[in-house]
């Protein structure tokens, strides 16, 4: 899925006023559960991705959404351990105007 992310300190710091598109792929649906154990995020019982507690650059990564996805709305994630994605609160669930499109892996 391709988005446009959200407006935060964060994004700024890293992507500038104005941060290009994010690609990521979709890991929970609407009404999927989202939970925490430690590090580990899980979408729906499975293990998706692990949270850091600090960027490269020492500033602290808050924990993203737990719960159900909301209707309109994804958790999207990358498997890479640097992936900066729905696993944190700065980027969150992305969901309805936020979305630009689809893609499909070319390798």
């Amino acid at each position: 899925m391709f988005f446009t992310p959200p407006p935060s300190a964060l994004v700024r710091a890293h992507f500038g006023e104005k941060p290009g598109v994010f690609g990521k792929i979709i890991f929970g649906m609407p009404g999927d559960i989202v939970e925490h154990r430690g590090a580990e995020v899980l979408v729906a019982g499975q293990v998706v991705a692990r949270m850091k507690r600090f960027t490269r650059r020492g500033e602290r990564l808050e924990p993203g959404p737990v719960g159900a996805v909301p209707d309109g709305c994804f958790f999207v994630a990358t498997p890479h351990a640097d992936g900066f994605d729905s696993r944190y609160a700065a980027i969150g669930f992305v969901c309805g105007r936020q979305i630009l499109g689809t893609g499909e892996a070319l390798l």
